[in-house]
């Protein structure tokens, strides 16, 4: 059996819709509200926001404006700003524009390597060696994420042997953060414990986060599961943005809001405002034209018009 620690007293949340709510969007959201969005998270208590990508704008348009992106934002003292660079040509890119931390990624998967990158989970963590290293040598901190961790599209099952295997790799080749994901919403509490604690046997704690789609409504509850074993930190998106385009009917990243006002009834600390964090949510649901898919800020909204 699973062993339950103490919940942790503070969470630390990472807010990756600016980048991973946002990559998939069909219709450009201009650099501005990009911008505005981060300055709106910061000013309601985020202090680990993912900002932007440097991939190439031909496999992926929404993140073209990276650099600008970049420049536009007033940053806060005390506030984090990562970026994802997959490969060393988006590293040298991303240099000039300071990040505080890059994230690299690999899958879990075998099948969804192949099919996604062409090559091996083993040779996928070997190009990301110099990526890791250059990083390092400039005093950039480096977080990994392990995709498809609870469940692939492609083979269905992914032990939680498969996910060490990763974990090792990421360790090998010098990641100091090893992010477990849930990339098709699939997992369940058992299933994020037992995928956790391979991680936790070779991170610190503080080192190990959470990063749950909400496809099967499972998100808090993998969430909790997470914060029994002492995990304190997990990726969240604003309104809900963001979707995974190998899980039909997939709802995407589970939204920060809801993930606050669960921890907050807890008791625990996580330095965010809710109210303001609903804003943010409403601001850029209304810049991409659809309603904001928190439950939270539905719910929260409505009893403001309520009372309006």
């Amino acid at each position: 059996m699973t062993p339950v620690y103490p919940l942790p007293s503070a969470v630390t949340l990472v807010d990756v819709g600016p980048r991973d709510g946002l990559q998939n969007e069909a219709t450009v959201v201009p650099a501005e509200a990009k911008v505005e969005l981060v300055h709106r998270l910061q000013a309601a208590g985020l202090r680990e926001i993912e900002v932007t990508s440097y991939v190439s704008p031909k496999w992926v348009p929404q993140m073209a404006d990276n650099h600008s992106v970049m420049a536009g934002i007033q940053r806060a003292a005390g506030v984090r700003y990562a970026v994802l660079t997959p490969n060393l040509r988006g590293f040298e890119d991303a240099l000039s524009d300071k990040p505080d931390e890059i994230v690299v990624f690999g899958a879990a998967s075998e099948a969804f390597s192949q099919r996604n990158i062409n090559c091996s989970i083993d040779v996928s963590m070997e190009r990301f060696r110099p990526v890791v290293a250059a990083a390092r040598d400039h005093g950039i901190k480096v977080r990994g994420a392990i995709s498809c961790a609870l469940g692939c599209p492609y083979q269905g099952e992914v032990t939680a042997d498969e996910v060490e295997h990763v974990v090792r790799l990421m360790k090998d080749i010098g990641v100091q953060h090893c992010g477990v994901a849930d990339t098709i919403g699939v997992g369940t509490p058992a299933k994020v414990q037992a995928a956790l604690e391979r991680a936790l046997k070779h991170y610190p704690v503080e080192e190990v986060s959470g990063h749950f789609h909400d496809t099967y409504g499972q998100a808090l509850a993998n969430i909790y599961a997470s914060l029994q074993l002492g995990v304190h930190v997990f990726d969240a998106s604003v309104g809900g943005l963001g979707g995974c385009p190998y899980a039909k009917g997939a709802t995407g990243n589970v939204a920060t809001e809801d993930v606050v006002y669960m921890l907050h009834g807890l008791g625990i600390h996580t330095g965010i405002d809710l109210d303001a964090l609903v804003d943010a949510g409403a601001y850029i649901s209304g810049v991409i034209g659809r309603p904001t898919a928190s439950r939270v800020a539905r719910a929260l909204m409505a009893r403001r018009g309520a009372a309006a």
